[in-house]
């Protein structure tokens, strides 16, 4: 059989981990999916990151994170789509063992985004937009968001704290993630009083820099151990899409391009329709990112994304749950580690091993990972296999 199924989850809490090194970080994801497979050797390592050459002074990372994990001599890559850097390495990993190149793959997201402070860290994150347009004018990721934010409150009417539910949802989550940075739900007034950072974005409409490591083996269904003992999970769709990178040259502001294209492919793939998907992993960096995805992907009407926020069909007893175990915004954001934790999170979901954060009776869950504002959009349908 050809499915590609999840062997071996493992990763790291998600906060700031100061005693840590990058690949100490890597190395202890590593080691808790490869226990978790039941002891499948790995012939391809495929690693997601995003900063290390800026901020950890650390490139060849495929090298590095094989050598101390004890795997020398495979096949080792590191792949970077910016924010997307996860879930682009997730997509190699399944597109080696689905083609029979590689019987297990391992993938692992890593990323230290506390090495540095201040304007070093900002003009490291300022490397995913247009160099010679945008972050040359002094353009940051979060000035970028509030931009697209303010002109999404104008065309549609937006209330200032319309977009307070996609906070108030995610820390909920939090709350049940024993992994989570932050593990305490808000209440509206705490979104209400919250400090501007830029206007209209405030400090709960971004996701905070975190450092954290997240990994999966995949291989076949067939190749699987005798003794195999988790619930499956199957990879039943991925796709990729692009848009361009400066938001300038874009026809529509507020439509996420590549999330329409790629949702449409990895569907088509799974073979399931939109309203089969039981919950939604978003690339909430930002409450906009979140709103404009729902829209993309079509969970919701132009202009009506965050009132799912406002209504509660994200919350985990919603229509959509989103963000399950608290989303780049309550979990922590850990870069181009971010796509691999979301699949480990959405594997947890459809094991059954979720906690007090469990959803009953789903079968397949949605993993979006952007990279910058949607130019590029990795897209994965997980499903859990009878």
């Amino acid at each position: 059989m050809t499915d590609v199924v999840i062997a071996g989850i493992g990763q790291t809490n998600i906060n700031e981990h100061w005693d840590k090194s990058l690949r100490q970080l890597g190395v202890e994801a590593i080691q808790a999916a490869l226990a978790d497979s039941g002891g499948l050797q790995p012939q391809a390592l495929f690693v997601g990151n995003m900063f290390a050459p800026n901020l950890s002074r650390q490139a060849h990372l495929g090298v590095l994170l094989a050598d101390f994990a004890g795997l020398r001599g495979i096949e080792a890559v590191t792949v970077e789509a910016a924010g997307a850097s996860g879930g682009a390495a997730l997509r190699q990993g399944y597109l080696a063992v689905k083609s029979g190149m590689v019987d297990v793959a391992l993938v692992v997201g890593v990323e230290k985004m506390t090495d540095v402070v201040g304007s070093e860290n900002e003009s490291a994150l300022a490397t995913v937009s247009d160099s010679d347009y945008e972050s040359v004018q002094g353009l940051t990721p979060a000035g970028q968001a509030a931009l697209l934010m303010r002109r999404y409150m104008h065309e549609y009417g937006v209330p200032a704290d319309g977009f307070a539910g996609f906070a108030l949802a995610a820390h909920a989550h939090g709350a049940g993630n024993p992994r989570a940075m932050f593990q305490k739900a808000i209440k509206p007034e705490l979104y209400a009083r919250a400090e501007m950072v830029s206007d209209p974005l405030n400090m709960f409409d971004i996701a905070p820099n975190a450092d954290g490591a997240a990994a999966l083996v995949l291989t076949r269904r067939s190749l699987l151990p005798r003794d195999f003992v988790h619930p499956l999970v199957a990879i039943a769709g991925s796709a990729v899409s692009t848009d361009m990178l400066a938001l300038h040259d874009r026809h529509d502001l507020l439509h996420f391009e590549s999330v329409q294209i790629a949702t449409a492919k990895a569907l088509r793939q799974a073979e399931i329709s939109l309203e089969q998907v039981g919950f939604l992993e978003y690339h909430d960096a930002f409450s906009i990112f979140a709103a404009l995805s729902l829209e993309a992907a079509g969970f919701a009407p132009r202009g009506q994304g965050w009132k799912m926020a406002a209504d509660g069909a994200i919350g985990l007893g919603g229509k959509l749950p989103c963000a399950t175990m608290g989303g780049l915004k309550a979990r922590g954001n850990p870069g181009g580690a971010a796509g691999v934790v979301q699949a480990v999170e959405a594997a947890t979901q459809l094991r059954g091993s979720a906690g007090a954060n469990q959803l009953n009776g789903i079968c397949y869950g949605m993993i979006q990972s952007l990279g910058g504002p949607a130019s590029t959009a990795v897209v994965h349908i997980l499903e859990k296999v009878a």
